[in-house]
């Protein structure tokens, strides 16, 4: 772990190079209160992190796990959205353990602003090279009183278009059917807007046939 605590220590750096407090109270009041920033607007956070994002100069993937946790265990929260960008770049060697460490940054510091990367892109990806571990991961996650465990059962299939399934999708939403929760009916929401997309018509007739929320419904429709 020692060259990733030299990359951790050299990201740290940088970030602190790029502290603006203006901007990070404003980003903190935005975000609740729930996490600490630096004050990077995003163009300027991916700039400053671009050079740590180059292929040649990743760290080993055996190193990830420890990386990631240490950077989610960080107060700012620049480091959680590098952490999550950092295990992207790792995409075509995921390895079947992999979706633990996924879980671990849903279950940790959570909120919509990092679910909404890691469910379509880190388990989504995850779920296409591993479809065996589906069943296993998404009848454990809808069962939780985890809510944002349960919006990314519902938006792993964000980026699917065609791909979608939609047995699963059709079993995921009415399991969460009734929901009071905000970022559970968002979410039936965006996945079915997204689905509409393509077809507008099995969205027409899914929302016809399911008492949705009003918020769901709404944004069901959108663009049909």
């Amino acid at each position: 772990m020692e060259d990733g605590q030299l990359f951790i220590d050299s990201l740290e750096q940088e970030f602190l190079r790029n502290t603006n407090v203006d901007i990070a109270a404003q980003q903190k009041a935005y975000m609740k209160g729930k996490f600490e920033f630096y004050g990077m607007k995003s163009p300027v956070r991916r700039e400053v992190q671009k050079p740590f994002l180059i292929k040649k100069y990743l760290p080993a993937k055996d190193n990830l796990e420890v990386l990631v946790k240490t950077l989610w265990n960080k107060p700012q929260r620049e480091y959680h959205y590098f952490a999550q960008e950092l295990a992207f770049k790792y995409s075509k060697q995921m390895e079947v353990n992999d979706i633990e460490l996924f879980e671990y940054m849903i279950v940790n510091q959570s909120w919509w602003d990092t679910v909404d990367f890691i469910a379509p892109n880190l388990m989504g990806n995850y779920f296409l090279q591993f479809p065996a571990k589906k069943n296993h991961y998404l009848d454990k996650w809808l069962a939780s009183d985890n809510i944002w465990l349960q919006r990314s059962c519902i938006l792993f299939q964000l980026k699917y278009k065609e791909k979608m399934d939609l047995d699963i999708l059709m079993l995921v939403i009415e399991s969460l059917l009734g929901s009071k929760e905000f970022f559970i009916n968002k979410a039936i929401g965006w996945i079915l807007r997204e689905r509409s997309k393509t077809d507008p018509n099995w969205v027409l007739m899914f929302v016809e046939k399911h008492e949705l929320s009003n918020l769901s419904r709404r944004e069901a429709v959108r663009l049909i």
